[in-house]
């Protein structure tokens, strides 16, 4: 896909948020009629909303979610949204499905009626349609590859980047670490002793694959360059808090 500003936010909606993290998450909780699983590689999310479950067909979870009463939710699906770099306070958010659950194909379908996002900010109710209709942010799936590399292998970028930060954020910080990026921008945690704070750094345009996000980080690096040096006054590498 080419570049593109038209209808470009500077962050992505809930619904967008939501179906992120369910493409990136590898685990989820369910919990029917008083069962309660932990489930690890089983989720499948569809394009128009069903997420469908491998669990074992003669379980508890699956008679369970099946017998529920008939017009309740039948199943309530968590996910957390984990930080891939070590930092403080590392679940960056939780999602909570609700719905009722039918057999496909020996699996486990559950169609969504609630969906709730819950970060820092707050908690979030996401329409069902606006859930069916939402795609997942394209670098969902590489995040965790990217912040990674981002993190072991370019500190001395994520160094200059706080350049482009508010120099009142970072008095008396004593480290940042790259803690989100999505097609709009890059979030940086900054730690203090005892507290922390996150910043966003949008893109100029969003980023639609890695190669155009190797190329908005480049945009944002020559800012960065472009500023005066604000540099942390100390860094601490010992330990994650």
């Amino acid at each position: 896909m080419g570049d593109h500003t038209h209808g470009w936010a500077a962050a992505p909606g809930a619904a967008e948020r939501v179906r992120s993290v369910l493409a990136a998450a590898w685990s989820c909780t369910v919990t029917a009629e008083g069962t309660r699983e932990e489930l690890v590689g089983a989720h499948t999310v569809m394009e128009d909303g069903r997420v469908l479950l491998d669990v074992p067909e003669d379980g508890a979870l699956l008679d369970a979610a099946i017998r529920a009463p008939r017009g309740e939710p039948s199943a309530v699906l968590e996910f957390a949204d984990v930080a891939p770099v070590p930092v403080r306070h590392r679940v960056r958010s939780r999602v909570w499905l609700a719905g009722r659950c039918s057999v496909e194909g020996g699996r486990l379908a559950l169609r969504p009626t609630r969906v709730v996002l819950r970060r820092s900010s707050g908690a979030l109710t996401v329409g069902s349609d606006e859930f069916a209709a939402a795609a997942p942010d394209p670098l969902a799936g590489a995040e965790a590859r990217l912040l990674t590399h981002l993190a072991d292998c370019h500190a001395d970028a994520v160094g200059r980047l706080t350049r482009l930060v508010d120099p009142a954020r970072l008095q008396g910080a004593v480290r940042v670490r790259p803690l989100a990026v999505d097609r709009h921008g890059l979030t940086l945690r900054i730690e203090h002793a005892r507290t922390d704070r996150d910043v966003r750094l949008p893109f100029h345009a969003p980023a639609d694959d890695v190669s155009q996000l190797t190329e908005r980080m480049h945009v944002l690096l020559s800012q960065a360059a472009a500023s005066c040096p604000r540099p942390l006054q100390r860094q601490r590498a010992d330990g994650d808090g």
